[in-house]
């Protein structure tokens, strides 16, 4: 039987004695195009919206939030509409 090297944790000499290739183990692979890493998942945005506090009244914030979900995004359209600016 051949030496095995030590070579950090996962060593091993024959192909058969490879770990198992989980669902876990591709969920934390990283995907390479050459030497860069494709990062997964949403692009970032040119221009992403800022995360500001603003304080309502509680029944225009009520009305909103009744509307169910989405009523942040609604207010933004609303506030568009309001100061005439295209969306964007």
């Amino acid at each position: 039987m051949p030496k095995r090297k030590k070579s950090g944790k996962a060593a091993w000499v024959d192909p058969d004695d490879a770990p198992l290739l989980t669902e876990e183990f591709f969920d934390r692979a990283e995907i390479r195009e050459g030497d860069r890493i494709i990062r997964r998942g949403r692009p970032p945005l040119p221009s992403p919206k800022q995360a500001v506090k603003l304080r309502l009244d509680a029944d225009v914030l009520a009305a909103y939030r009744k509307t169910g979900e989405g009523w942040q995004t609604r207010i933004n359209a609303d506030l568009r509409k309001a100061r005439k600016l295209k969306a964007g």
